[in-house]
């Protein structure tokens, strides 16, 4: 299965080679965010927005890596649409290796997403405090839980009929748990309902692990919640995506 899944992963990597249109959401939506939440509300929270540049930039790298996982579910449902999961199921091929291509050829969007960030947040100040193997792991714990949160749109795409709904739907899914986390704001100073939601949410444990890898801080903890987070996810998503996708097949 997985020699099959690399290879049909493969596929999706020449798609984005001869089609680089397709990178546009990963390079240009991270640095807008960038510029709009720190240059607009970096002096109203931390009082300069140089300082707020360093709390809020790992955060937008799991934002970032959270909404290009919506990429993988979009193109499975328009590859279902077009025909062409029909023409897998008739190779010599097993049945989950068009699911697996799918979510291992997102890596690439995902790389280039931290890269273009990283690449602008240190152009407007930002740094690594903690050194390059700390923030290698930062990356590679991203693009894990990333992985992992793609087999949700996943399941949509096989679910839904067209590719706007997966969308539709994965951002209405996705929102409550980016904004409603811990990546622009100290929980602290949120109502005391919604600091309860933020203390549970698996999107601020990542957070806090990503800062703490990057600019120093508590690691062990949100790292330890995170990668149960990511199994969990795979474990409940993955075999649903697989199961639905041999009904139809």
């Amino acid at each position: 299965m997985m020699a099959n899944g690399m290879t049909l992963a493969w596929r999706s990597v020449l798609k984005i080679k001869h089609s680089p249109e397709q990178l546009l959401d990963v390079t240009l939506t991270p640095i807008i965010f960038v510029v709009l939440f720190v240059f607009l509300f970096g002096g109203a929270v931390a009082g300069r927005w140089q300082d707020y540049l360093q709390q809020v930039l790992p955060g937008i790298m799991v934002q970032t890596v959270l909404f290009a996982s919506m990429g993988a579910g979009t193109a499975i449902n328009t590859d279902i649409t077009k025909g062409i999961f029909d023409r897998f199921r008739s190779l010599p091929i097993a049945r989950s290796s068009p699911l697996v291509g799918h979510v291992l050829g997102d890596v690439v969007r995902y790389v280039v997403s931290l890269l273009v960030i990283l690449a602008f947040g240190t152009a407007l100040g930002f740094r690594i405090r903690t050194g390059p193997l700390p923030a290698l792991a930062a990356c590679l714990e991203l693009l894990a839980f990333a992985l992992a949160v793609s087999w949700i749109p996943t399941t949509l795409g096989l679910l839904v009929r067209t590719p706007q709904t997966v969308q539709g739907i994965g951002f209405f899914v996705l929102f409550p748990l980016t904004f409603g986390s811990n990546i622009f704001v100290r929980p602290s100073t949120l109502p005391g309902w919604l600091q309860g939601w933020v203390s549970v949410n698996p999107v601020s444990h990542l957070v806090d692990a990503t800062r703490g890898l990057l600019r120093g801080g508590p690691v062990a903890g949100p790292v330890l919640l995170t990668l149960l987070w990511t199994v969990a996810i795979v474990a409940v998503f993955a075999p649903v995506a697989i199961g639905v996708y041999r009904r139809r097949a």
